[in-house]
C-alpha cells in the first residue's frame, strides 16, 4: 500500500519538475520578448502550480488504475505509456518554447495546421536551427521517459488501495484552468505561468465553445451598408488594378502611423502623392487567413483557415469573379511555391485566371530560401505589364516575398537585419511605382498597397496594434490625393473597392462599403488566442483561452465586448457547409 502511494507521489513529482524545467526553458528561451527576473519567474511559477498539478493528474490517471488493479504485465503496459507520453509531453513543451518566439502566443490545435504544411517551417528557418530544437526534445523525451520508466514496481504487493486513485483523480478534477495562471503584470509572464500541455489539449474545444458564447443580442452589429457611396476616390469606373500585397508589413514600420521612422521611407514618400487609409486594420495573424480576408471579403476566426479548407471554397466570395463577370483579366504573382496551406486550389477556386509562381522564374532568378526576392519578381511584374495591351482590362497582385524569416536580403542599409528586410521590401516597391510611372498604362492604374498581416516587432497582443496596418491607394486612376480615417478591415476591402467600380458587392457577406451613408464603424480582427474590437467608443482586446479582457487586470466595455463575443459566435453558426 505504501508503495504504491510512494510511486504515484514520485511520478507526480516527476513531471511538476518537468513542467518547471520546461518553464524555465521556455523563459529563457524568449527571453528577447521579456527577460524576467528570478522573482517574476518564481511568481509565474506560483501562478501556474495548480494548473501543473492537474495536468500531472490528467496524466497519472492510466498509470494510477494500472498500479491498483492489474496484478501482471504491469511493466509491460506502463513502459509503452510512458514511452508516448513522454513523447507527446516533451513535442509540446519544445514546441511550445520554440513556436512562441515567431507568433506569441501558446501552442494549440491551430498549430497542426501549419505543420501539415512543413516548407513553411523549412523556409524560415536553417537546418542546424532544426537539429538543435531536435536536440532539445530528445533531452526533454529522456528526461521524463527514463526516470518514469525505472521508478515502475516490478511487481505489486498487497490489497487493492484506492487511496493514490482517489489523490490523482483528485488533482484531475481541480476546479483550474488557463484563466487562473493570468496574473497582473505582462501577457508574456502568464503564458509563462501557463502550461502548455494543458492548453494544448483544451484547444480542441474552443472552438465548440465559441459557437455556444452566451451573449446580449441587443448588442449586435450589422455588417450591412447600402450601395450608395458618398466619396468618389477614382477618376474612372474601370481602372486596371495592382494589388501589392506587402509580406507582414506592420504599421509598426511606418511613421505616418506612429511607427518606426526611416524602415520604410518610399512609402512615406508616396504617401502625399496617394490616398492613405490611416484606420485600416488588417483581419488576422497569418497569410492564409489574410488573403481570404481580402480576396474573398471573408472575416477571420481563430481557429480556421477558409483557404486550407477547401470544402468552404465553393461558398466563399470572390473578388476577381466580380471582376472578371465585368471584363476583367485576373492573376496572381507569387515567386514562391504555391503550396503553403493550400493557396493555388484557393486562388484557383477564386478565379484567379492566370497563377505566377516559382515556375515562372528561371533557377538563376530563384535567389532567396523562399523564392525570387522582391527586386527579382518586381522587375519581371514590371516587363509583364509593360507588354499587355493597353486596352485590356485586369487586376494583378503581386505579393511580396522577401520580409519574412529568415531575412536575408541583398540589401544592408539597417543594423537590425528584420527592420532591414522590410526597408528592402519598400525599395522595392518605391522602384515599382517610379518605373509604372513611366508606362501609359498608369494613367488608368489604381494602385492598391496592403499587407496580408502584421508582424510583432517589440509588441504584444495586449492591444490591437498588432492588426493596425497601412493602405495606400496609388496611381493615375485616384480622384486627389487625400488622408482617410474610417475604420476599416481588410475584408472590407471588396465591397469598398466593387462599390467605387459602380459595381454590386452584396453578395459579400463580412464585408462593408465603408464610405456608404449607412456604415457603422468598427474592425474586428482574431487571433488563434484572442479577438480585437475597435469602435468609436474605443478598444477591447480580449484573451480567449483566458476569457478575460486585456491588459490583465485592466477594465473593458461591456459593451464593445459582447459586440465581439457576437461577432464571433456568428462567424461560426453560418460557416458555410458543403
Amino acid at each position: 500500500m505504501k508503495q504504491k502511494n510512494i510511486y504515484i507521489l514520485s511520478l507526480t513529482a516527476l513531471l511538476t519538475m518537468v513542467f518547471l524545467i520546461g518553464k524555465a526553458a521556455f523563459v529563457i528561451y524568449n527571453r528577447d520578448i521579456e527577460a524576467l527576473t528570478i522573482g517574476q519567474f518564481f511568481n509565474a511559477w506560483v501562478h501556474g502550480l495548480l494548473l501543473d498539478l492537474r495536468t500531472a493528474g490528467l496524466l497519472l490517471i492510466i498509470p494510477t488504475l494500472a498500479v491498483t488493479f492489474m496484478r501482471t504485465g504491469l511493466r509491460k503496459v506502463l513502459v509503452a505509456y510512458f514511452c508516448i507520453i513522454a513523447f507527446v509531453v516533451a513535442t509540446i513543451i519544445v514546441a511550445d518554447m520554440v513556436m512562441y518566439e515567431f507568433w506569441e502566443f501558446k501552442l494549440c490545435a491551430v498549430h497542426l495546421a501549419y505543420a501539415a504544411s512543413p516548407e513553411g517551417t523549412t523556409n524560415s528557418v536553417s537546418i542546424w536551427f532544426l537539429v538543435v530544437r531536435l536536440l532539445t526534445l530528445f533531452a526533454f523525451l529522456l528526461l521524463i521517459a527514463v526516470p518514469a520508466i525505472l521508478m515502475i514496481p516490478k511487481e505489486v504487493k498487497g490489497k487493492r488501495n484506492i487511496r493514490s486513485l482517489c489523490l490523482v483523480i483528485l488533482l484531475a478534477l481541480l476546479p483550474i484552468g488557463v484563466k487562473n495562471c493570468y496574473h497582473a503584470g505582462t501577457l508574456f509572464r502568464s503564458h509563462a505561468a501557463t502550461n502548455p500541455v494543458y492548453r494544448f489539449a483544451s484547444s480542441f474545444f474552443d472552438e465548440r465553445g465559441y459557437r455556444s458564447i452566451d451573449i446580449d443580442n441587443t448588442t449586435s452589429v450589422s455588417f450591412a451598408t447600402s450601395g450608395e457611396i458618398t466619396d468618389t476616390l477614382l477618376r474612372a469606373d474601370r481602372p486596371n488594378i495592382l494589388v501589392v500585397m506587402m509580406e507582414s508589413f506592420s504599421g509598426k514600420f511606418i511613421k505616418e502611423l506612429g511607427g518606426i521612422p526611416d524602415v520604410a521611407p518610399n512609402f512615406s514618400r508616396l504617401v502625399p502623392e496617394g490616398i492613405l487609409w490611416d484606420q485600416y486594420y488588417s483581419n488576422s495573424f497569418r497569410t492564409d487567413r489574410g488573403t481570404v480576408c481580402a480576396y474573398s471579403g471573408w472575416t477571420s476566426y481563430p481557429t480556421i483557415s477558409p483557404m486550407k479548407n477547401e470544402e468552404m471554397h465553393p461558398y466563399l466570395s470572390s473578388l476577381p469573379q466580380s471582376l472578371i463577370q465585368v471584363g476583367y483579366q485576373t492573376g496572381y504573382m507569387y515567386a514562391g511555391p504555391m503550396t503553403n496551406m493550400g493557396k493555388e486550389r484557393y486562388l484557383a477556386d477564386m478565379n484567379f485566371q492566370t497563377l505566377l509562381d516559382h515556375s515562372y522564374f528561371s533557377s538563376e532568378e530563384l535567389n532567396s530560401s523562399w523564392g525570387a526576392n522582391d527586386s527579382t519578381s518586381a522587375m519581371k511584374l514590371y516587363h509583364m505589364l509593360a507588354e499587355i495591351t493597353p486596352t485590356a482590362q485586369w487586376m494583378m497582385v503581386w505579393q511580396t516575398i522577401s520580409s519574412h524569416e529568415p531575412w536575408d536580403v541583398p540589401y544592408h542599409r539597417l543594423d537590425d537585419k528584420r527592420l532591414n528586410a522590410f526597408a528592402y521590401t519598400d525599395q522595392c516597391l518605391g522602384d515599382l511605382v517610379d518605373s509604372l510611372k513611366t508606362l501609359p498604362v498608369w494613367d488608368n492604374l489604381l494602385v492598391i498597397v496592403i499587407p496580408d498581416h502584421g508582424f510583432l516587432y517589440n509588441q504584444t497582443y495586449d492591444t490591437g496594434e498588432f492588426f493596425h496596418s497601412p493602405m495606400l491607394w496609388l496611381g493615375g486612376a485616384i480622384r486627389e490625393p487625400r488622408q482617410m480615417s474610417v475604420l476599416i478591415n481588410q475584408s472590407d476591402i471588396a465591397s469598398t473597392l466593387l462599390a467605387q467600380l459602380k459595381l454590386p458587392y452584396k453578395q459579400y457577406p463580412w464585408s462593408r462599403n465603408v464610405l456608404a451613408p449607412d456604415y457603422d464603424p468598427f474592425v474586428y480582427c482574431t487571433y488563434p488566442a484572442g479577438l480585437f474590437y475597435k469602435d468609436k467608443t474605443g478598444e477591447t482586446m480580449y484573451d480567449l483561452t483566458a476569457q478575460m479582457t486585456l491588459p490583465v487586470g485592466e477594465p473593458s466595455d461591456t459593451i464593445r465586448l459582447q459586440k465581439a463575443l457576437g461577432i464571433l459566435k456568428r462567424s461560426y453558426s453560418e460557416i458555410p457547409q458543403p
